[in-house]
């Protein structure tokens, strides 16, 4: 893509952002059902929007790749929305105050997601087996999803950067305004809690990061549309975690469908890998043609089809489960 597009991406970005700041920064609150699912509907069409102009400026290829890839990103991202509700409930963030977390978790999430891109995109540029890591890499991720769901280990660990701050900062035992810092009574100043929770939020950006950015580079390798399609997945989120409240929970099957998609895309990593084939090892450095190439509509179709019936299963599940609880209750 041309610098123009970029700059022009990069100021549309900036701009909603902007808008997103001064909303949640003038009036802190919890948003109604009407009103997230008025800003999910927009940015879901948004995207779907944008994907339409680049099939209409660049082609019918790329396109079903941004899609692809941002349903892909849009999906981890609802994953990624568990553990932010364990962190807020970790360390009582109040509900008016949410917004404003989600929100800076979100930004985070976009820079660290751009330094990731920018160093993948170099990476494959140079060094094609950069493919094989990937691939293991999520295959590796998607059975640890595995091994969650089966063990229903959603739980939020502290790292040690968040058990330092909680041990060495002087931090006060109230929220306030959500600022990082208050002034007591006394003059002392004093970090909030906010910051211990902003600590929580970033260092778990960047673990989510290790396993989105090579998923989508498993299914498109223009540095534009990689980001692109975060950008889009990440848009909204805030919004959505409103909008989904309890149905979050309901989601029970969430991390079989992911870890299916996340495995399916690993190994169609490592077979584009075997195309490119460079290492001596590997049948003497050439590229191995008996690879069977996966389409993107057919990528496509497989990662729709596998979140499909992990939701719907979920759905039916939770039903069933609440049906024999409330039945439970009646005898």
């Amino acid at each position: 893509m041309s610098a123009w597009v970029w700059i022009v991406t990069l100021v549309a970005v900036l701009a909603v952002l902007a808008v997103d700041l001064l909303i949640v920064g003038r009036r802190p609150h919890e948003p109604s059902m009407k009103e997230s699912g008025g800003w999910v509907a927009f940015y879901v069409a948004l995207a779907l929007a944008f994907g339409a102009g680049i099939w209409i400026f660049a082609g019918g290829q790329p396109a079903a790749e941004f899609y692809t890839g941002w349903l892909t990103e849009y999906s981890l991202s609802v994953d990624n929305l568990f553990i932010f509700m364990i962190i807020m409930a970790r360390f009582a963030v109040p509900r008016q105050l949410q917004q404003k977390v989600l929100l800076i978790g979100i930004v985070l999430a976009l820079l660290m997601r751009g330094a990731f891109i920018a160093a993948g995109a170099a990476l494959i540029s140079q060094f094609s087996w950069v493919f094989y890591i990937f691939g293991a890499f999520l295959v590796y991720t998607a059975i640890s999803l595995l091994k969650e769901g089966e063990n229903d280990e959603d739980d939020f660990k502290e790292n040690v950067l968040i058990r330092w701050a909680k041990r060495a900062l002087p931090v006060s035992s109230t929220f306030g305004d959500g600022r990082m810092m208050t002034v007591t009574e006394t003059g002392n100043r004093l970090f909030t809690p906010m910051l211990i929770v902003m600590i929580a939020i970033g260092t778990t950006d960047l673990l989510f990061a290790l396993d989105s950015i090579p998923a989508i580079f498993g299914i498109t390798k223009e540095p534009y549309l990689v980001f692109t399609a975060n950008v889009f997945a990440l848009m909204g989120l805030r919004q959505l975690f409103f909008l989904l409240g309890g149905l979050l929970e309901r989601l029970v099957y969430l991390n079989y469908g992911l870890s299916a998609v996340l495995a399916f895309i690993g190994v169609k990593l490592f077979l584009e890998a075997l195309h490119t084939n460079t290492i001596p090892f590997i049948n003497g450095g050439h590229g191995v043609h008996w690879a069977p190439e996966i389409p993107i509509w057919l990528s496509l179709l497989i990662i729709i089809g596998t979140l499909g019936i992990a939701t719907a299963a979920s759905l039916i599940k939770s039903s069933r489960d609440a049906k024999k609880e409330l039945a439970g209750v009646n005898h």
